[in-house]
């Protein structure tokens, strides 16, 4: 089974020819810019580079030299509430060199500003191209307060709850969501995860059926068995899967890159990003919470 990218996307926009941006230092392959030594800074939205083309609220605006060379890039948030944004870019040679592409997490963008950060370009294959042409191929955003928290300081709920990549295979998509108890008191849990698919425009899909089971979808995914109510002490885990098809047939195919995720119910919501590519099924599976290792 292939792995679902979270970083991947049929579009692709925001194309800028490379431009010099300074000297770099630090470490390479950091997605957060230490590489380039520009780290992030914010700034109100009326700085973005107005000459540069924008993506869904992302621009890149040049690529740097020296040792580790990187590409810069501003996002700017237009809603009215703080989010967190995932951006992926596609590094292009005029060489004909096959594409790399690489990733970067934004934290906390206020509304009404902008935030600059780089991203390295450098790889560990010899004789490397050149990159002539960055493009922004998939900007994802969550509100803030429903972000997935996979590590780090332990959210005001006392549990951590984030989706995996997921596997794919003939039409057959997989994704597991996580949940630990990082809190210091029992989490309980009894049955299934609530689950509401989202567009991108962060709204309720409508005419999508969420069953429960992913037998329902397709077996031995994982994601099945009987509903059990679980005590989760602190320290421990439990997980339950996604199941869907992308099956494409008669109709409008359904995409929902967003599903909002409640543990149980009156639970914080946490937005996860697993691209539902529903095809024209209609349908998804959720399967009941497991105990984890």
């Amino acid at each position: 089974m292939r792995a679902i990218s979270r970083g991947l996307s049929a579009a692709l926009a925001g194309l800028l020819l490379l431009t010099a941006c300074g000297q770099e230092t630090g470490a390479a392959h950091r997605s957060d810019g230490s590489a380039c030594g520009t780290g992030f800074s914010s700034k109100p939205a009326a700085s973005r580079a107005p000459s540069a083309e924008e993506t869904d609220g992302v621009v890149v605006t040049g690529v740097g030299g020296g040792p580790h060379r990187c590409a810069t890039y501003q996002v700017t948030n237009r809603g009215t509430e703080p989010f967190t944004y995932a951006v992926t870019f596609k590094l292009v040679s005029d060489s004909g060199a096959a594409p790399e592409s690489r990733s970067a997490t934004v934290p906390s963008v206020g509304p009404g500003r902008t935030v600059t950060g780089s991203v390295s370009l450098i790889t560990d294959v010899p004789d490397a191209p050149e990159w002539s042409r960055v493009e922004v191929t998939k900007v994802r955003s969550v509100p803030v307060d429903e972000a997935p928290a996979e590590g780090g300081r332990c959210p005001s709920s006392g549990v951590r709850l984030y989706a995996d990549d997921g596997d794919a295979a003939m039409g057959l998509r997989v994704v597991t969501l996580h949940l630990e108890n990082c809190g210091t008191g029992t989490f309980r849990v009894d049955g299934y995860p609530r689950v509401s698919p989202l567009g991108e425009d962060h709204r309720p899909v409508n005419g999508v059926r969420v069953l429960h089971d992913g037998s329902s979808i397709a077996g031995s995914t994982g994601a099945d068995g009987p509903p059990r109510p679980l005590a989760l002490k602190p320290g421990e885990r439990a997980h339950a899967g996604l199941v869907w098809r992308n099956t494409v047939l008669s109709g409008t195919p359904v995409n929902a890159p967003y599903v909002r995720v409640r543990a149980e119910p009156g639970a914080a919501p946490v937005m996860v990003t697993p691209e539902l590519d529903l095809g024209t099924t209609g349908k998804f599976a959720v399967g009941p919470w497991k105990k984890g290792e």
